[in-house]
């Protein structure tokens, strides 16, 4: 019981400690990749605020950032 109770604490508390690393893109390829993943990322940003209804309340972390967005 206590193997058990180590390991889910052990679980639970790991992710907070061990740090996110994403190493820098060495290829040319790799940048493009990067480039076109953060444009995707912030084109489905501009879409979510754009159908998002102005009495929502995440109307405003939606279209935090996003450039010509009405807040």
């Amino acid at each position: 019981m206590s193997r058990i109770l180590t390991l889910v604490l052990l679980a639970s508390t790991g992710a907070c400690t061990i740090p996110t690393y994403e190493a820098d893109p060495v290829s040319v390829y790799q940048w493009e990749r990067r480039q076109e993943g953060i444009q995707r990322q912030h084109a489905e940003r501009e879409r979510l605020c754009r159908i998002t209804r102005e009495d929502d309340p995440r109307k405003e972390e939606l279209c935090r950032g996003v450039s010509g967005a009405r807040q």
